[in-house]
């Protein structure tokens, strides 16, 4: 009698081994659609010249910048906390301004056509008649956009360098801004090759994209503020007063107050921080519960990019000179504290004049983008599968 030995040893390794040797050839198959996207970029001359037109276009804006703040401590007849720090968080902050509106405004033209666009030209099919599926053309195309992308913004990182060399900020400013930014500009290219992929008519996905582009930079805003206007509650709070204040129960002053008297507080003081006091009886307030609709406004690319930088403490502890993304950050993290962290005196405690970054606002935003864009482009997958059980009317297979 013959004796089989199944031996089960060998068996995980050879499927590992089938595993990794599938996805080493689905990553090629993305590479090969990469390397024939960019060659064709490279090969355009208007490539060139956009690069080009974008850097001069950065270098004037950082030079007017620089020039404008010279010219204004100049005119300044005292020295403040901010030009001690010099010019280099202004020049960072208008160039990230800068580069993430027109990154915003640049990358849905990388994308936004580049499926239905060789499906016009017809060379899509003859990619959908390869080996390659569908998932590797959308990957493919992905990527290729967002490095084209990405070249945009590598030409603003000399202009960015300089802003950090003029003083007042690290390192890790300029390290966690390009991350956000390139986060910000993968976003904006899977959406775009996600609704090329879902639209039959180029400039039809190109418009379409440039709308969803608007409603992450201007809908967010204008949502936010409808729905706070309908997120009425109420917060129990007292009064607020501030140590020096002064009052009385009659208007009538019997003899004059010496300059260097401080009147005692209130006997009814429930917090106290040497400045400001919170006294009184803790009654309902009407206020509004902005921390309910926050969640709209951590969407914006510009709310995701301006909390996610780490401020420095030197520039936190001077409460009347935060700068363009610091206030931006600011204001969101005060929608989602909500009115028991912002209101004056909510529940009989003194609150906060500057909101610490203990609890990120940015990370529910970049999720809910990624989540919308991840959707769009699973959809578009899916249109792009083959063989298709129905195409649109007028649409050019090859």
């Amino acid at each position: 009698m013959t004796q089989t030995q199944n031996d089960a040893g060998p068996q995980p390794v050879a499927g590992n081994a089938g595993r990794h040797a599938g996805l080493r050839a689905y990553c090629e198959g993305v590479f090969a659609v990469v390397g024939m996207e960019m060659r064709q970029r490279l090969r355009s001359r208007g490539w060139y010249i956009m690069l080009a037109l974008w850097f001069v276009i950065i270098g004037i804006v950082t030079w007017l910048t620089w020039w404008s703040w010279n010219a204004q401590q100049a005119n300044m007849a005292w020295d403040t906390s901010a030009a001690s720090r010099g010019p280099g968080p202004l020049i960072f902050e208008i160039v990230l301004a800068f580069v993430l509106l027109f990154g915003l405004l640049v990358a849905p033209a990388f994308s936004a056509n580049a499926i239905n666009g060789d499906r016009a030209g017809g060379t899509l099919a003859i990619l959908q008649v390869t080996l390659l599926s569908s998932g590797q053309i959308l990957w493919g195309k992905f990527l290729a956009s967002w490095i084209a992308g990405i070249a945009f913004l590598a030409a603003s990182v000399p202009f960015l360098v300089f802003g950090i060399a003029q003083g007042g900020l690290g390192f890790g400013h300029i390290a966690i801004a390009l991350l956000m930014l390139a986060v910000e500009i993968a976003v904006v290219c899977a959406l775009g090759v996600g609704i090329s992929a879902l639209a039959n008519r180029p400039l039809f996905s190109i418009v379409v994209t440039y709308l969803v582009v608007s409603l992450l930079v201007f809908g967010t805003l204008i949502a936010f503020g409808l729905g706070s206007m309908v997120s009425q509650g109420k917060v129990n709070a007292n009064q607020m007063g501030y140590t020096g204040m002064y009052g009385y129960d009659s208007g009538d002053i019997k003899e004059p107050v010496p300059p260097d008297y401080i009147p005692p507080l209130p006997n009814n003081v429930t917090d106290s921080d040497g400045n400001r006091y919170c006294f009184g009886i803790i009654q309902e307030m009407e206020t509004v519960r902005t921390e309910r609709v926050a969640w709209m406004l951590s969407m914006n690319p510009f709310v995701v990019i301006a909390d996610s930088i780490p401020y420095q403490k030197s520039v936190t502890e001077d409460r009347t000179t935060t700068g363009i993304f610091e206030t931006i950050s600011q204001g969101a993290r005060y929608a989602q504290a909500g009115p028991e962290g912002t209101y004056p005196c909510a529940n009989g405690k003194l609150t906060a004049d500057y909101m610490d970054q203990k609890t990120p606002l940015w990370p529910q935003g970049l999720g809910l983008q990624l989540l919308v864009a991840g959707g769009v482009v699973a959809l578009g997958w899916r249109a792009l599968r083959t063989p298709a059980g129905k195409l649109p009317k007028g649409t050019r297979v090859a």
